[in-house]
């Protein structure tokens, strides 16, 4: 099992640590002289604007890097057209801090039919269009051509989500890791607190960046792999299927405008092998150009760098691109309760910089009055970004930090009410959620604790949240609490006092929760439970929200077009929606973030939840626009502009039966006037009047939670 580290904050300070704490980080020179900075440490960039909060990537990296003793100044949102702006705090000492923000930047700008959105959540009144796509890459040049000698670290969720050969849904093809296409100089992913603060006191102290290749949770490019370490290729952890002529899938294609150079040959060892030590082994992936022409060996890459997740017993993995290997050394170590404690309580000022002069940031503003309580989510939904960025060990903080917290809001974050909007995290109710044996956690290899069923080993045990949750709400000028994140209802049902301490008291008339299907097949695509728990969820839900004299109800989400999603899936689901009365406003059709296995389904056609192979379970997609809008319009069977298309869609499929003017037909007979033109490919805004049904779903694109810095999926 691996050991825990020294603590973070175990470090001698920097010897700028006698300029003491900056109000706010310099965003300009004139803010560097009133501090009697002649230069920054360390400059980071960022794609969003920058707001003091904890929740804020950058103020969260530059609190910690300052406390560490570095003077630390951030460029937010720079005009990317030369590297002037890139100049304005002059030259960092030690290295860049580059990132695209709280979101990957192509997810931020374009909605999942690739059409460009008209806002951003991180700008100042909402703006649209204030960075550019690929952030990370368009940044990490231009700092190279401001200062070309200082080292340049990318990170944040863009990086660390194409980190090794990736497919891009915006282009549709797969691309380089970013590490490489960036041309900077190491990659940090996931929580990158530990690999941060080591990376500057190493350069602080001298060492060249191209020396430091040690470090858990980096990407880094090697010119030769270490002499004294044992190789192992991918296929001898998970066999890909038959890989002999004809057509072997690991030789150079012919007329490969990418040709490899000393190509690794696959290597079949025998399982009677010795032992070998997995702190001193690494994997062989196959290579960028293999996986570009191969979807097999896609999915089969895939696969294995989810295996190689745990940072309890992961290894090192290398891929080459071209002449170069890209290693990834395993992920981090979770933080403990104290470090996490001690990152949450740096001096945030939780308000937007000063020279944005007032102006709103939506992103902001939705999470101005809530506290992060935890990290990570083992749930593993095949969808989310969540475990490949922060991992499926949760990481907690503790109750008395979380209380001084919310009494340092209460008393210093102006127009605070009493209301705290969110005491939660990716998953709300995964707080103090563990394994019950150290030694099993260290071993396990498994994608998810509550797919297929609850693990035994998981501890589900909710009472220390009950705990918080009580003791936070007595807090003297606290009038009330919700809880706006993610709620996992399978692990909910576990404890059903949970629910109802939840029902009775954090819930405001309607609370959301993400069933995402009704059936069977794209629900275990999605690695998500069935539909009847959450049928056990809603007789808690009903049965205490009637106890407590409430009228609440439950607003459910469902993805469109998501891998393993049949036609008759979405008619089934539209079925179920028109019996039970919802009517969704807004609907979210699947969106292959990079990285995700449910991107490696979506660009393959084979399911990584499985072993791989060339004759392996295959997934189908909904792709193209008519289909995928198709499902869409199944989610919003009520919207006479639909009815044609699905009229179209129905007798295709054999369910005329379905059309018609009774409540058992899911579609009428007539067409409304001016009604129907979406179906001709006319995007128009449905004029039919909403029916007054006693419980709505409001679905759409959770910016809620989604767009709060963690760029989470639905749970």
């Amino acid at each position: 099992m691996t050991q825990t580290p020294e603590s973070i904050f175990s470090y001698r300070p920097y010897w700028a640590k006698r300029f003491g704490t900056a109000p706010v980080l310099p965003m300009s020179r004139e803010e560097m002289d009133e501090l009697g900075w002649d230069s920054c440490d360390v400059i980071l960039v960022t794609g969003d604007a920058y707001v003091d909060h904890p929740s804020f990537g950058m103020a969260l990296i530059g609190r910690l890097l300052e406390s560490q003793g570095f003077r630390v100044g951030i460029i937010a949102q720079p005009d990317w057209h030369s590297a002037d702006a890139f100049k304005i705090l002059g030259k960092p000492n030690l290295f860049w801090g580059v990132t695209a923000g709280n979101m990957d930047s192509m997810v931020n700008r374009y909605t999942s039919d690739r059409k460009i959105r008209s806002d951003d959540a991180y700008t100042p009144n909402g703006e649209g269009g204030k960075r550019p796509d690929r952030s990370t890459l368009v940044y990490a040049q231009r700092c190279r051509e401001a200062f070309k000698n200082v080292p340049i670290v990318i990170g944040g969720i863009e990086a660390s989500l194409r980190r090794i050969a990736h497919y891009d849904y915006w282009s549709d093809k797969v691309r380089h890791s970013v590490l490489l296409d960036s041309k900077a100089d190491i990659l940090l992913y996931g929580n990158a607190e530990r690999a941060l603060v080591a990376l500057a006191h190493r350069l602080a102290a001298g060492e060249p960046v191209e020396e430091i290749q040690d470090l858990r949770g980096t990407a880094l490019i090697r010119k030769q792999m270490p002499t004294d370490w044992t190789l192992i290729d991918s296929t001898d952890v998970d066999q890909p299927g038959i890989v002999t002529p004809p057509p072997n899938p690991y030789e150079e294609l012919p007329n490969n405008p990418e040709p490899e150079t000393n190509e690794q040959t696959v290597q079949f060892i025998s399982p009677n092998r010795p032992k070998v030590e997995r702190s001193t082994s690494y994997i062989r992936l196959p290579s960028y150009a293999q996986v570009k022409a191969d979807p097999v060996l896609y999915a089969h890459t895939s696969r294995i760098l989810h295996l190689e997740s745990n940072p309890h017993n992961a290894r090192a993995l290398v891929q080459r691109h071209g002449e170069r290997d890209v290693w990834l050394n395993p992920p981090p170590i979770p933080l403990t309760t104290e470090e996490l404690d001690q990152v949450y309580e740096l001096p945030y000022t939780r308000q937007p910089h000063p020279a944005y002069q007032g102006k709103k940031i939506p992103a902001y503003e939705m999470i101005r009055f809530s506290i992060n309580i935890m990290r990570g989510c083992f749930g593993g939904c095949s969808f989310c970004s969540i475990t490949e960025h922060e991992g499926r060990i949760i990481q907690n903080r503790s109750e008395d930090s979380i209380i001084r917290e919310i009494e340092t809001m209460r008393d210093t974050v102006p127009e605070f009410t009493g209301i705290v909007s969110d005491l939660g995290g990716p998953t709300a109710n995964m707080y103090r959620l563990h394994c019950k044996s150290p030694e099993i956690e260290s071993k396990c290899r498994k994608l998810s604790c509550v797919f297929p069923g609850i693990c035994q080993n998981l501890n589900t045990n909710h009472a220390p949240l009950i705990s918080l949750y009580r003791r936070a709400r007595a807090l003297k000028g606290v009038k009330r609490i919700f809880i706006a994140s993610g709620l996992r209802y399978d692990l909910a049902v576990e404890s059903p006092e949970y629910v109802k301490e939840l029902v009775t008291h954090h819930v405001g008339g309607y609370l959301k929760i993400a069933p995402e299907h009704t059936e069977t097949d794209p629900l275990s695509k999605m690695m998500k439970p069935g539909i009847g728990t959450y049928d056990r969820f809603k007789k808690l839900f009903d049965r205490y929200s009637q106890a407590a004299g409430k009228e609440q109800y439950l607003i459910p989400y469902f993805i469109a077009a998501h891998p393993g999603t049949s036609d008759e899936d979405m008619l089934n689901l539209a079925l179920w929606l028109k019996r039970n009365g919802f009517r969704a406003d807004q609907v979210q059709a699947y969106l292959p973030s990079p990285m995700a296995l449910a991107t490696t389904m979506y660009h393959s056609g084979k399911n990584p939840l499985k072993k791989v192979t060339r004759d392996s379970e295959a997934v189908h997609t909904a792709k193209g626009l008519k289909a995928r809008r198709l499902h869409k319009a199944f989610l919003r069977y009520h919207d006479a502009n639909n009815w044609p298309l699905l009229r179209e869609a129905l007798k295709s499929m054999g369910r005329s039966d379905l059309i018609g003017n009774g409540k058992k037909h899911l579609i009428p007979t007539y067409q409304p006037a001016g009604t129907g033109q979406q179906a001709e490919g006319i995007r128009r805004k449905s004029k039919t009047p909403t029916r007054p049904f006693k419980t709505q779903q409001t679905h759409g694109i959770k910016k809620g939670k989604q767009q709060q810095g963690k760029q989470r999926r639905r749970r």
